[in-house]
């Protein structure tokens, strides 16, 4: 009996922290023309996890749907952008949440990748939530000043483990997407 209970309870703590990531709305910087558009296109449908993507040309804006089931690597999709010869202005993820457990200025690890929330006092995320990544290269420079002014946390300013992660047990070349709500 105490086997059973044991096992329900870390299922339902496995549970908690489940997401599947449907898709990202992307924007990109330094485009002058349609044709630079189409390459931005071009390279983020080569990329593994990416189903489709739709542009809206005029706001420099892609909306990107992911393969369902499949391992998303945010950054392969930035790494697609800047291959192609652009940067990213903005990165915002779209997930389905079952009760994902927040807190702000703290790491969890959701769908096998950490993630530190930079703002979302004690809330659970349930159903679709859109959050963006505030991780240097992920936004425009003006951007990444504003949020990593706005904490005292110094991993944001890598974009990787540092000591506040370490203090969570996060190992020092785990990759942490930093984030808000």
């Amino acid at each position: 009996m105490k086997k059973i209970i044991v096992l329900l309870i870390v299922s339902m703590i496995s549970v908690a922290s489940m997401a599947q990531f449907t898709g990202a709305s992307l924007q990109a910087s330094g485009l002058t023309c349609s044709m630079c558009s189409k390459a931005v296109k071009s390279a983020l449908e080569k990329v593994s996890f990416v189903q489709d993507v739709k542009v809206n040309i005029k706001n420099q804006e892609y909306a990107i749907a992911f393969k369902e089931g499949s391992e998303i690597e945010f950054d392969e999709l930035k790494n697609a952008v800047e291959d192609a010869g652009f940067s990213v202005a903005s990165l915002k993820v779209k997930g389905d949440f079952s009760d994902v457990k927040i807190e702000k200025d703290k790491h969890i690890r959701i769908g096998g990748k950490y993630f530190h929330f930079l703002n979302g006092m004690n809330q659970s995320l349930v159903g679709a939530k859109t959050l963006t990544i505030v991780d240097k290269n992920f936004l425009s420079a003006k951007e990444f000043k504003k949020y990593s002014s706005a904490t005292k946390m110094e991993c944001i300013q890598t974009g990787k483990s540092a000591s506040c992660c370490a203090k969570e047990g996060i190992g020092a070349d785990a990759r942490v997407y930093h984030v808000t709500i």
